[in-house]
């Protein structure tokens, strides 16, 4: 399984989701908390080209949020993405 990594913060629901989500898969994350972290965030930024949370991971494929995630799910792309 590919590593994964979720930008999050503390309060987001979203990533909450997301975990949850990559939780019944039985994927296993690391998550990078950026709540009051500047560097963290720009990191996030630079890496993600986007400005929120959660940013996800999977080896070198940014997938993007929660919705991006969903739907590459509901697409049945999610599995094959997780087993390379």
């Amino acid at each position: 399984m590919p590593k994964i990594e979720i930008y999050c913060t503390k309060s987001c629901p979203y990533c909450r989701m997301a975990e949850a989500l990559l939780d019944h898969k039985g994927a296993e994350y690391t998550k990078i908390f950026i709540d009051g972290d500047p560097e963290g965030w720009a990191a996030m930024e630079q890496r993600s080209r986007r400005r929120t949370v959660p940013q996800i991971f999977i080896g070198e494929t940014h997938v993007g949020g929660f919705d991006d995630l969903s739907a590459l799910n509901a697409a049945g792309k999610l599995d094959p993405l997780l087993q390379d």
